[in-house]
This record gives structure tokens, sequence and C-alpha cells, in this order.
């Protein structure tokens, strides 16, 4: 199914739309479980898309992800904004608000930001603003715009979310580590799963995490870190045949030695993807093999999405 994007914006060429009908997982998220990254797009006749975007989606709407929460077992999403939508974060606060307590926010703001609009969001249920320092998908911001701007949402309990590749994690070391908040990492800093996991790259990231317990990852995303891709079987999958096997020694590695400090999410529906589309079905499949015991399920799953988004149902 080719899904137009609405309201005249024309869909960037190669974009994938998302998988139609996902697979039931085999693998059952405990009970609460949240999906603590994903998206909304549009739709562009209601929320148009930021005149600065480097891409335009197809439409993707808080129905269909409402929907995909509930065939995939899941309880709760934390939506994050993603940069087609720039700083204009009303589909992310529609769908938040729409969500009926079920859903919690990461949005993009500028230091233009006034304090009632920050009061606005965290009562829509933001709680967290995301720095984007992936090259290709925005315009560098200026480090100390970012850091006032953390400085200000610090006082609302919010935390700050990073994407950045992991190449260039030494040039902002020092930045991340300057930040007065929770600093969520995106897809364990988007590692290189053809170099070993115990190799200095993914070692400085390893060591980022033990040196700064204000520091979390998640282990999402193991489609756009694949080099051998899904199964060629993927409804056979199983111990014997994992999805996404090179990027499980990673993830399996951050969750182990940081359990009480790792979120994971779909990535729903997976902005700019154009050499496959993952079943998002499979995605939840991929949990057991970096999560192996119940416990480290439920911390992964439950009580530390809940703890950082929803603290006041933590008892």
């Amino acid at each position: 199914m080719n899904r137009p994007t609405t309201g005249g914006f024309e869909k960037t060429p190669g974009w994938l739309d998302w998988y139609e009908n996902p697979s039931r997982p085999r693998f059952r998220v405990p009970p609460g479980a949240v999906d603590a990254h994903c998206h909304v797009f549009g739709p562009g006749a209601r929320f148009p898309y930021a005149p600065e975007r480097k891409y335009t989606p197809c439409d993707a709407s808080k129905e269909d992800l409402f929907a995909l929460r509930d065939h995939l077992g899941f309880a709760r999403n934390v939506i994050v904004q993603a940069t087609c939508h720039g700083a204009d974060n009303r589909a992310l606060v529609d769908a938040c608000l729409a969500a009926g307590g079920r859903a919690r926010g990461v949005a993009t703001v500028r230091r233009s930001v006034t304090d009632a609009e920050l009061q606005a969001l965290h009562a829509a249920g933001v709680r967290g603003v995301r720095f984007n320092f992936v090259k290709r998908l925005v315009d560098f911001t200026p480090k100390e715009e970012l850091l006032e701007i953390a400085q200000r949402i610090a006082p609302l309990g919010w935390h700050v979310v990073v994407y950045f590749e992991a190449q260039d994690l030494p040039q902002l070391w020092d930045f991340f580590t300057a930040l007065p908040t929770i600093v969520v990492v995106d897809h364990m800093g988007r590692p290189d799963v053809r170099k070993p996991v115990d190799g200095p790259e993914f070692g400085t990231f390893l060591r980022l995490l033990r040196e700064h317990p204000n520091i979390w990852s998640k282990v999402s995303c193991p489609e756009r870190l694949s080099v051998s891709g899904p199964p060629a079987l993927p409804g056979r999958c199983g111990p014997d045949n994992p999805p996404y096997a090179d990027v499980i020694p990673f993830a399996r590695r951050v969750v182990e030695e940081f359990p009480d400090r790792v979120l994971w999410g779909t990535d729903w529906p997976h902005p700019n993807l154009k050499d496959h589309m993952p079943d998002d079905g499979l995605l939840v499949d991929f949990i057991p093999h970096i999560a192996p015991t119940a416990e480290l399920q439920r911390k992964l799953l439950v009580d530390n999405p809940l703890r950082l988004y929803w603290p006041e149902d933590v008892r």
C-alpha cells in the first residue's frame, strides 16, 4: 500500500511506507509495557510539515499508532517529536492528549520558547526534549542554545534525549556530560555493528554510561543498525533464527550491564528507511534476545519507562 501524504505535501522519493499488517509477536510483553520510542506524522492536512525539514514522510496518524500499540500488546507510548515537524509540536501534543494518559511526549523546542509554552507542553504530557546531532537530518544548533534549553526544562523534571552517530561521540562527550538532567541516548548511539562489541568505539559509549549514572540508553532500532537484516524466514524466528542477530550482542551488553537505565521502542513508523521496512511484530520478538530474563524484560519495558515518564504511577 502506498500511503500518500496529505495537505499538498509530496513524500520523499524512495521513502518506504510503514508495514501494513504487522505479525502478532510470539513474545508477550509484560503487563503495563511501554513502547518508549515512536512517532506521529501529520496528517499533513491538519499538522503541516516544517518548511526546513530534510524529508517528507507518509502520514502516520495517532489512530494508527494506538492501533499498533494494542495489536502488539503494549499499554502506553512515549511519542518523540520527529524532525520533519521541526519545533511545531502540535501533532505530538494532539496525540498525547488523545491517549487519555496512556502517552507521554518528547518535544523539540527552540530558545524562544516561553515559560507558559513549556508549562502547556508539560500539562499535555511532555516530559523531555530531543537534541538531534545527526547532520543528515537537521542543521546544527549551537550547543550554548541547547544547554540553555536544558537548564530551563530541568526544574520541570524533564530529561534530554540525544540522537547522534557513534563516530561523533568523542566530540559530543563534554556537552552530554555537562547537561543538568537525565540524558537518554537514542538507539545506543548508532554503533557500527560490523565492529567488535568489545572494540574501542562501542567501548567509548559503554564508558560514558559507566562514568555518568544520569545517562540512559534506548536499545531500539535494530533495523537501522543491522547489516545482516531480518531473517530470511521471519515466520520461523526462534533461538536459532533471531531477528537482526548482529545487533543482539550490543543491545544485550547494554541491558545486562545497565538494567535500570535502558528503554525500548518500536520507532514506528520508522522514519526515512529505504532498504526494508520492519515488521513491528518481529521487532517485539527481538526483545527476549536482548533481555533474556523476566526481570530484565520488566525493567526494560515497564519499570524504567514508568520511573522516567509516569513517576506518579510508581509505587
